[in-house]
């Protein structure tokens, strides 16, 4: 449950000293990420996992994501991974069979080059077994942090992929060559420029220098031979200091010599340039953008290069060149910085002109060729098109062009087309196979677009929710899942988002809650070769049902020839045509007639018939292709089932074997389409590009099938017609606590076989765990001693003879113990290694695969459902956006492919897992900037202040927002020119009313000393009202009524909602839709603003918040008020009291009567009020200056502060007491900090997670018996990369424990940061290296990712002097195990993943 600061300051005083009791402990806190950043800053495309696999990488500044595009156009992630440091450039290392590589994994494969603040240049590698990033290697560069001085800001690669060039941002830069060894070093040379400390490169005239700013360059592309060596040439594009010309300088490395010369210089006076770019498979053309046009270079000689053509980017009027080769069609404005400030000094950097009219580089002369008013902002080249190259741009306006150079015999022809496509500028493009297009915009969402017949077509989005300026965390309706509204983007694109926790769900469809005591689902498909699903088959405890699959739900039940008074224990389809069900008494088969399916038998009534055990009752059964497997209890036999034909249409369910166990089953599972997996899984078969590790000797992937034991074990069976049944694989389950005792309810209650780069078994367990297991390596299975292995065989196959229907054609009789069976196998059955193991709930663990493939994610469902990903190494799993299920099962239909039936609340969810929802988050668009969001529980509304409107009469207003569709319902719309700055809810007597805080004055607030610029602001207070019958107001969503009975259709079409019952749980959250079909408001009045009161201050008024329950404090400049409400009456506020600080106040926030405020230079400030005296009374200050970005106070001693530069600190005042200081100079005390890497805009006391249940084998862990109080006081972040950071509070205990785990893992090769940061540096980063420091959630996270024998190798590992683990107690710490640290982890994972 979503626990809000609101809801935290109104709390008892019970809940008060407990937040207590967190701070004296010493305020230990885990950060982690639970949405990781959606900015997209660099975008590449290579060969990351595989030689024939094309993948996107997106560099997200802290975090790596790597992404496909689908057939569809939609972009899906692999995996996405933090790096621990901030990535300053990617590039692609191209592949080059010229170089040997030590690794086979490396073979075809590209490498990423990533140049970050670590100082480092670091080459990375994909691993598919771990499913992450890896590093090769590191270069050192420069010192941490990356000075302007030192290399470290921009990366050009080779086309050849030999040569990596690395740049400063101004006077520096390096080469370096690659390897054609087999070594460890990928790099055999470097060399830094310039090369003497006087900073002088050799030049034909003398010597110069590069002192200025890079702004590009790019390698000047050679036609050599594959095998024969050459010296690479740079072209760099430099500007000068204090010139306003730029330069183009040509530097070539004579690799032999380790030299560096300077072949060319070239400068004048004309354009701004800004970049440089190396046209592919042209061999020595450049395309140089400038403002207003683009130039073509010839650097084939690059002694003396020639200018070639010039495309001018003014898109007025076509108009046509001298040369007649170009169409023109942009139009542009100066060039814009980062900031988006126009700046005079920048548009006069970057320029090129003439300077002799003979010279061959003279471009600016023609007077008839004007540059345009447009420059280049984003571009990308076509992929693979080596005989004309074609490259999309983007122009600051926001339009799509394509350039295509064409080579024929009257030399070079360029045209550019006419505009293909309007969006906002992007800062990034990327062409990739199949004709796609990604385009990456800043603050709004990107797209993904496709070449089609020469024009450019929407496909879907790229979703972008950065910046989040505003957070609202409620539990909205009591739907049992949170969910965060969020101010996010900036306008034109700004936008408010509902961001869910887990993976998204879009919700299609809902019946009414009349199916009580379902005990099972299953979708059954007609034939075996079908795409799509035809029968819904719900059982329940004295009846079964089956409905057809498809617009409408119609029961077929009469039509199939289930026998319908039963309790179904399992169904399927054994072959064309015939499906079987399996209950307590009979196996049944049967052939659906016309009227069920259009491929069903043309007869009245369907054919069925049934196989009975002698005198047992049947307790399991699974079905899969030509195989029937049923077991009994009370004796335990295990039986196997085949088809045969006996006329058209009758079949009969004959017994191929039947053995006698000694232990029961717990459950069986056959793998799905069999016959085809056989091609599947073969050795040289790849899975969306990713090679597949071969099968375990002697394995047939066509005749195997698991079960799981009461003894308990998982257990891999093999049956073929002329061997009968054996064992293949056994593992065993054997499972102990933290204290030695061995876990109870072990038994199996799923299993699954899955095939993902190597074979293993899934395990659900009745007491809530997952298990993995896996064939062990070869020299394992040699080590096995052949004794204890009889010893196994004998235990769960007692002596049983086949009986006489073994002599049947298919099947040879073998009339013979179980112990002589497997003694005729050719191998010993093997143990199964127990490699993962993970909690995800108390409840049993059902394992349902998304489809029939054996390398398809599986939802697993214990207390609620989890998907989990197969690809993944060990366990890796993420809670669904759906309330808890008691069933669920995978449909697939034409109007829905990927849907999924969950059963919950005695109802049928149809939902669908979208695959472009890469985060779950739901888009309302509206015009302007979103800056303050606030929920009003009363009417259930949104209250949303907007800044920088398009209309001509009110730049910014507070509207009302229906949380369900997004529509503005009413406004108050502010003075011409006035932009409101802050809001919130204040309580005047017994109602609510909105405190707003505005700015009358244009220009900053703040002057560059942090001091008040003198302006002018309002304060307003607007009073929340309905409007009875208003038919204006009212918002209605009309519901169209089904006409078909609840038993012939419980499902109405795709995209309405069943009309039983309609609840904010059927809603639809796709990241696009703006409204949703099918929902009525309960309430038919309509809520507005009223204006209440307004006065002028001076000062633009920045924050407001409520106080004591009964008065409010507003701030103006570098003072703030308490302020109340006289006789409880909202139209009048009175000033009850002031203080003053120094500089500019940026935040207020109270707790009881403690109030902080934060000014942008000294920090926080606390403060009491003696309300008989009406004065304020400042107590404690912060011990250092700090630009405050936001504050929220934890309890009466202890706030949260985010600062500008990507730290949070904890600071407290439990140490002190207030009448002992004179002076409350410096007198805050810092108890924690943590650098993000990003800055924190927001910050709440809350947490955005689940809640957790009463889960006793979960809080029966000692170091976890507090992580469940992480609600009450948790902090929770948002940046303005878009991330959702919470720091969870720890017991002293706990933090030791993993405090020891992450001093491992950040030197543990597995677990290190990948960009070769020092992590405890990065984490100090704007603290003091002995300030207590939060632990890193998402570097313990990586300890679950791991296999359980790589936890132990984690744990064991020494550390070094400075890693050393210091504890109060004088006595060495007792070991730590990985039972426990697991526990302690998961519990955490469970609560916020």
């Amino acid at each position: 449950m979503a626990v809000s600061e609101e809801e935290s300051s109104s709390s008892s005083s019970a809940g008060s000293s407990k937040s207590r009791s967190y701070a004296s402990r010493g305020a230990s806190y885990l950060a982690k990420t639970v949405l990781r950043g959606s900015v997209v800053l660099q975008v590449v495309y290579g060969r990351i996992r595989s030689p024939t696999s094309y993948d996107v990488v997106f560099g997200k500044e802290t975090s790596i994501e790597l992404v496909i595009i689908d057939e569809d156009g939609v972009v899906q992630s692999i995996c996405e991974q933090p790096v621990f440091g901030i990535i300053k450039d990617i590039a692609v290392l191209p592949w080059n069979e010229k170089f040997r590589v030590g690794s086979p994994q490396l073979l075809g494969r590209d490498l990423l080059v990533v140049i970050s603040d670590s100082g480092k240049l670091s080459v990375l590698r994909f691993c598919n077994e771990m499913h992450r990033f890896f590093a090769v290697t590191h270069v050192q560069l420069s010192s941490p942090g990356n000075p302007t001085d030192q290399i470290g800001r921009m990366l050009a690669v080779d086309s050849n992929g030999c040569f990596i060039a690395a740049s400063a941002y101004e006077d520096s830069l390096a080469l370096f060559s690659r390897s054609a060894s087999a070594g460890s070093d990928i790099f055999d040379k470097r060399i830094f420029c310039p090369t003497d400390k006087q900073g002088k490169i050799e030049t034909a005239n003398g010597f110069t220098s590069i002192c200025g700013t890079i702004w590009s360059m790019c390698f000047i592309a050679k036609d050599v031979q594959p095998n024969k060596d050459y010296n690479p040439i740079l072209a760099i594009l430099l500007n000068r200091r204090r010139s306003y010309r730029s330069e183009i300088m040509l530097i070539e490395w004579n690799t032999k010599e380790h030299s560096l010369y300077v072949v060319y210089q070239y400068s004048e006076l004309g354009p701004l340039a800004h970049h440089i770019v190396d046209i592919p498979h042209s061999y020595g053309l450049v395309l140089v953008l400038r403002a207003g046009d683009a130039i073509v270079m010839d650097f084939k000689v690059p002694h003396s290069p020639c200018f070639v053509y010039r495309i001018s980017l003014n898109f007025t009027p076509p108009s046509v060149e001298e040369q007649n080769f170009v169409r023109e069609t942009i139009r542009i404005p100066d060039i814009i910085d980062e900031e988006g400030m126009y700046s005079v000094a920048a548009s006069a950097l970057l320029e090129l002109s003439d300077l002799n009219k003979n010279d061959p580089m003279n471009i600016d002369d023609d007077s008839n060729v004007k540059p345009g008013s447009n420059f280049v902002c984003s571009w990308s080249w076509n992929p693979g098109n080596e005989n004309s190259p074609r490259m999309i741009f983007c122009a600051d306006s926001g339009e799509l062009f394509l350039i295509e150079f064409l080579f024929d015999s009257d030399g070079l022809k360029v045209s550019l087309s006419d505009c293909l496509y309007k969006t906002l500028p992007a800062k990034a493009l990327l062409w990739v196979r199949g004709g796609f297009l990604a385009v990456i915009v800043e603050m709004g969402d990107g797209m993904v677009l496709k070449v089609e017949d020469g024009r450019l077509v929407y496909r879907s989005p790229i979703q972008n929710i950065a910046p989040i300026l505003d957070m609202s965390v409620v539990d909205y309706h009591d739907e049992k899942h949170d969910q965060m509204f969020a101010c996010c983007g900036m306008a034109p694109e700004g936008s408010l988002r509902v961001i869910r926790s887990g993976i998204s769900v879009e919700k299609l469809l809902k019946t009414s809650p009349i199916y009580q005591g379902i005990t099972g689902t299953w979708t059954v498909k007609m034939k075996l070769v079908d795409s799509y699903h035809s029968f819904l088959v719900l059982s329940f405890v004295e009846e079964t049902r089956v409905l057809s699959v498809g617009v409408s739900f119609s029961d077929v039940t009469d039509f199939m020839g289930f026998q319908p008074d039963v309790c179904t224990l399992a169904c399927g389809l054994v072959g064309d045509g015939l499906l079987v069900q399996i209950h307590q008494t009979a196996v049944r088969l049967c052939v659906p007639i016309a009227a069920a399916h259009p491929d069903g038998i043309d007869s009245a009534s369907p054919t069925f018939t049934s196989w009975s055990p002698d005198n047992m009752t049947i307790s399991l059964g699974a079905v899969g292709p030509n195989l029937i497997v049923v077991a009994t209890s009370s004796p335990c036999y295990l039986f196997i089932l085949g088809i045969r034909t006996i006329s058209a249409h009758h079949y009969e369910i004959y017994q191929m074997q039947h053995v006698k166990l000694q232990d029961e089953l717990s459950c069986i599972s056959i793998p799905q389409r069999r016959l085809e997996q056989t091609s599947f899984i073969s050795r040289t078969c790849n899975t969306n590009g990713v090679p597949l590790d071969s099968l375990p000797v002697g394995l047939d992937i066509s005749n195997i099938f698991v079960i799981g034991t009461h003894k308990p074990s998982v257990e891999v069976l093999s049956f073929t017609s002329d061997k009968g049944l054996s064992v293949l694989a056994v593992g065993s389950i054997t499972l102990t606590n933290t204290l030695g005792t061995t876990v109870s309810g072990c038994i199996p209650q799923d299993v699954r076989l899955v095939l993902v780069d190597r074979l293993y078994v899934l395990s659900g367990l009745r007491n809530g765990m997952l298990l993995r297991f896996e064939w062990p390596s070869i020299s394992a299975i040699s080590s096995l001693v052949s004794p204890g292995l009889q010893t196994f065989d004998n235990s769960w196959m007692v002596n049983c003879t086949s009986s006489s229907i073994f002599a049947s054609q298919n099947f040879r009789t073998q009339p013979t113990q179980v112990t002589s069976l497997l003694d005729k196998t050719k191998d010993f059955p093997v143990y199964l290694q127990l490699v993962a193991v993970r909690r995800i709930g108390i409840t049993p663990v059902f394992l349902i695969p998304l489809n029939d493939s054996l390398d398809t994610d599986v939802i697993a469902l214990s207390d609620r459902p989890w998907l989990l990903q197969t690809a993944r190494h060990s366990l890796s799993y993420t809670s669904i956006s759906f309330p808890p299920s008691t069933h669920v099962t995978p449909v697939c239909s034409t109007e829905c492919p990927k849907g999924i039936i969950f059963v919950a609340e005695n109802s049928l969810h149809l939902v669908e897992m979208v695959p472009s929802k890469r985060l779950n988050v739901q888009k309302f668009h509206f015009g302007g900037t979103p800056r303050k969001v606030l929920y009003h529980s009363d009417s259930r509304l949104l209250l949303v202040l907007r800044t920088d409107l398009s209309d001509d009469l009110c730049s910014s207003d507070v509207c009302c927002i229906d949380p369900l569709s997004g529509s503005v319902l009413s406004s108050f719309k502010f003075e011409p020119g006035e932009i409101g700055k802050c809001m919130d809810l204040v309580k005047a007597g017994n109602e609510q009313v909105l405190v707003v805080g505005t700015g009358l004055s244009s220009g900053p607030a703040i002057m560059p000393s942090g001091e008040a610029e003198s302006t002018k602001g309002r304060l307003i207070v607007l009073c929340l009202e309905q409007m009875q019958n208003s038919d204006s107001g009212s918002i209605a969503f009309s519901s169209r009524a089904g006409s078909s009975s609840q038993r012939t259709s419980p499902f109405r079409e795709i995209g309405g909602y069943a009309a039983e019952q309609l609840s904010s749980s059927s809603l639809c959250s796709s990241p696009d839709d703006n409204s949703c079909d099918g929902i009525k408001l309960e309430e038919s009045e309509a809520w507005h603003l009223r204006l209440g009161y307004s006065t002028t201050w001076p000062g633009m008024v920045l924050a407001v918040c409520p106080y004591l329950d009964r008065f409010f404090l507003a701030s103006a400049a570098n003072c703030f008020y308490v302020c109340g409400f006289p006789n409880d009456n909202a139209q009048r506020v009175r000033r009850l009291a002031v203080g003053r600080t120094r500089f500019m106040i940026m935040t207020l926030t109270a707790h009881f009567t403690r109030i902080a405020v934060g000014d942008c230079r000294d920090g926080i400030l606390f403060y009491s009020y003696q309300e008989d005296a009406r004065k304020l009374d400042q107590v404690y200050c912060d011990p250092v200056q700090r630009l405050v970005s936001d504050c929220t106070l934890m309890d009466g001693d202890t706030a949260a502060v985010s600062d500008r530069k990507g730290s949070l600190a904890i600071l407290s005042c439990l140490n002190h007491l207030e009448d002992n200081f004179n002076s409350p100079e410096r007198n805050l005390a810092l108890t924690c900090s943590f650098y993000m890497g990003e800055i924190a805009i927001r910050i709440r006391k809350g947490s955005f997670s689940y809640k957790l249940p009463a889960d006793d084998a979960l809080r029966g862990c000692q170091v976890a018996s507090n992580v469940g109080d992480i609600s009450q006081n948790s902090i929770m972040a948002s940046t303005l990369l878009g991330s959702i950071i919470i720091f969870i509070p720890l017991t002293r205990e706990e933090y030791d424990l993993l405090e020891a785990v992450q001093a491992r893992l950040v030197i543990h090769p597995l677990t290190a940061p990948i960009l070769g940061n020092d992590h405890t540096e990065y984490r100090c980063r704007g603290s003091t290296a002995r300030a207590p420091k939060a632990l890193d959630g998402d570097m313990l996270a990586q300890f679950l990712e791991l296999t359980s024998m790589q936890q132990e190798a984690v744990l064991a590992l020494p550390l070094c002097a400075q890693n050393t683990i210091m504890f109060n107690s004088k006595q060495s710490p007792d070991p730590i195990t990985v039972n426990q640290v697991v526990r302690l982890l998961e519990r955490i994972h469970y609560a916020l993943n």
